[in-house]
């Protein structure tokens, strides 16, 4: 019998999962970060990237992420982001023009909080396209 904990994922448009889970991986802006079983209470911040979480069955789930939230307590887990998509929600095309005009905006940097928001696409986009490669594996 493997360790489990409850898993809660729940984006601004709907709840995503709810239910036990094994392992987690979330990205954070100090890299991939992983959650198992009876992990410490924590909170941290979710940064635009892939989310990937294995269920009791070994069924693997990964999902691009947007910014958000992640809560430990308990041997429960919260996530709460703007987005999450399964990587066939993802049109690959889209986020490739995306990525590109993410890349546009970056390099004219007009000001500061124009290179910002282009920095949070491009990390959004490039997210996206590795979810969707990931999700193809």
């Amino acid at each position: 019998m493997m360790n489990t904990f409850t898993l809660n994922v729940l984006a601004a448009e709907k709840p995503f999962y709810d239910g036990e889970c094994v392992s987690l991986i979330v990205p954070t802006n100090d890299g991939q970060y992983g959650i198992m079983a009876s992990h410490n209470n924590m909170i941290a911040a979710i940064v635009p990237g892939v989310l990937k979480f294995t269920k009791p069955d070994e069924t693997v789930i990964v999902a691009a992420v947007s910014e958000g939230l992640v809560k430990v307590e308990n041997n429960s887990v919260l996530i709460l982001v703007d987005t999450i998509e399964l990587p066939e929600e993802i049109d690959e095309n889209r986020a490739k023009r995306a990525a590109e005009q993410a890349k546009e905006a970056i390099l004219q940097k007009k000001s500061i909080q124009d290179y910002y928001s282009a920095q949070a696409k491009m990390a959004r986009a490039l997210g996206r396209l590795r979810a969707k490669r990931e999700g193809k594996l």
